[in-house]
């Protein structure tokens, strides 16, 4: 594709060259919406709903949109890893031996699919050293993309118009607003952990997927701890973008949360503005 050299990482025995972040960003820009395309069409239909071996949901969207990026990637950055939840789910899990890698949700928010309210998200990462350096976030049914890359900051476009910068918020005056996820919000827990840790909470906002670091990366929110079970791919492309808006993921005793861990599972996390610390 005639990209010039960026930066080299060997992983093993392999040398992997990856094209510019400014390249890498448009490009992933593309095949996030080439996967929405997919994902509407399905969404207007028979969304083909079954259960996986966990008994979790997939759809015929979920799979037909990780189909269109992971080709994409492989063909964008040859040899590099794709770690993608169905593929991960029927069992197809690659070795990243701490080289850069990708993570791929292709439909965040299945069950906010099925229910058909528009809270679910196309999302893809790049993980280097461990941190996502390239975040894409799309919602399709409403056509708003949030993008996040390292040293080129955060931006968002709605429908067909220009993207424009987004960062996150200086703490308001009245308080906080905390987010919670639409299919897993435990308030009581939550309250706790606010008043545990000396936070004024004055509103709260319920979003499916990975939106609700988007909300935090554009000033709308401030915070959302989350105390539950999660994949790296479900936070990866949407850290990238709120790290990018000046915001940060970290576990509980205050550490970034990093990629690459065993079983591509997460601990407790608090994703935030620094204002919200």
């Amino acid at each position: 594709m005639g990209y010039k050299v960026a930066a080299s990482h060997t992983t093993g025995s392999v040398t992997h060259t990856l094209p510019p972040l400014l390249d890498l960003r448009q490009a992933c820009t593309d095949l996030a919406e080439a996967a929405a395309l997919e994902i509407m069409r399905i969404y207007a239909g028979d969304l083909g709903v079954r259960d996986k071996a966990d008994k979790s949901p997939v759809t015929d969207a979920d799979h037909a949109a990780e189909l269109v990026i992971v080709a994409g990637l492989r063909a964008l950055t040859p040899g590099l890893p794709v770690v993608a939840e169905e593929e991960m789910a029927a069992g197809h899990v690659p070795k990243i031996d701490g080289g850069p890698f990708w993570l791929v949700d292709p439909l965040d928010g299945t069950k906010e699919f099925i229910k058909r309210n528009g809270e679910f998200t196309v999302n893809i990462a790049l993980i280097e050293n461990g941190r996502p350096t390239l975040g894409i976030v799309l919602a399709p049914a409403t056509e708003t993309l949030w993008r996040g890359a390292a040293g080129l900051g955060a931006d968002k476009r709605q429908g067909s118009g220009a993207f424009t910068a987004i960062s996150t918020r200086p703490c308001p005056p009245q308080g906080l607003t905390a987010c919670a996820s639409r299919s897993h919000a435990i308030y009581s827990d939550l309250d706790i952990w606010f008043r545990n840790n000396n936070l004024t909470v004055a509103d709260r906002v319920q979003a499916g997927s990975s939106l609700k670091f988007c909300l935090i990366a554009e000033g709308k929110a401030d915070i959302y701890p989350r105390f539950g079970p999660t994949n790296e791919w479900d936070t990866a492309a949407g850290q990238g973008v709120l790290e990018a808006a000046g915001g940060e993921v970290v576990t509980t005793d205050d550490r970034p949360l990093l990629y690459g861990k065993p079983r591509f599972s997460n601990p407790h996390f608090i994703a935030r503005s620094m204002a919200a610390r």
